[in-house]
């Protein structure tokens, strides 16, 4: 996984103002159908969530009941978990999801990687290993569930490489993605309160949900379920994003 210092592209600049600007996945109506459909496949069992972050899932999940372990590269994010209400009761471990291993937590019923984080993992070698070590954590029968958006090039015309998602009168943000190589880049324009412009640049490789199937069958699972949300909306060409379920062989 790419880094740019010891937390990766998510330091204490992004970690103390992450909640507020991802505001909208921390409604109840965005969080509690995750948490709804993973406390039922944890059964009962404890869970591992990668990048568990400020702990948007995390919390909510413990909240019902189910014991919750996380990996996350970022101190500053784990930091800002810490200091919320339960934070502090957490098994975290700090080190990069692909290949970090929750030592001495035992194995899982459920793991999960949500928000489009699988594509933090900015090389398909890192995708596969972070499958494996999924699977590695993993009870026999147990799944491992990922959210992430399906790759927006039906949006580019020929010649563009960038696609907008988010506009308004002081901020602004689009994506770049290269179909040769699969990589990606989220950038980020603001203007700030005394008027200077920021940007914020981080790399991302998208990956496709037939290429996700394969990754698991490398790593002893196959595709359980697939919708298009955490309500369980049926799949399909048109969905913009998707939430997948793969289960490891019993």
């Amino acid at each position: 996984m790419a880094d740019a210092d010891d937390d990766g592209y998510f330091g204490e600049d992004v970690a103390a103002r992450y909640d507020s600007g991802s505001a909208d996945m921390f409604r109840p109506e965005a969080v509690d159908p995750a948490v709804d459909l993973l406390t039922g496949l944890a059964d009962g069992g404890p869970a591992l969530e990668f990048g568990i972050g400020t702990g948007r899932l995390a919390l909510p999940l413990a909240g019902r009941g189910v014991r919750v372990h996380g990996i996350d590269l970022s101190r500053a994010m784990v930091k800002r978990l810490r200091a919320k209400p339960g934070g502090a009761d957490l098994d975290v471990t700090i080190g990069d999801f692909a290949t970090t291993r929750a030592t001495g937590a035992g194995t899982f019923t459920t793991a999960y990687l949500v928000f489009n984080t699988i594509n933090n993992l900015t090389s398909q070698d890192a995708q596969v290993e972070c499958f494996r070590n999924a699977a590695a954590h993993l009870a026999p029968g147990g799944t491992f569930v990922i959210e992430v958006g399906v790759p927006p090039l039906r949006l580019l015309p020929p010649g563009q490489s960038a696609v907008p998602f988010h506009v308004d009168a002081t901020s602004w943000g689009f994506d770049t993605l290269d179909p040769a190589t699969q990589a990606m880049s989220s950038h980020y324009f603001s203007i700030t309160g005394d008027g200077r412009a920021e940007h914020r640049a981080i790399p991302f490789r998208y990956v496709w949900p037939s290429e996700l199937d394969l990754m698991a069958r490398l790593a002893g699972m196959r595709l359980r379920d697939r919708w298009q949300d955490w309500d369980g909306t049926p799949f399909t060409g048109e969905s913009r994003r998707h939430v997948s379920v793969w289960e490891k062989a019993s």
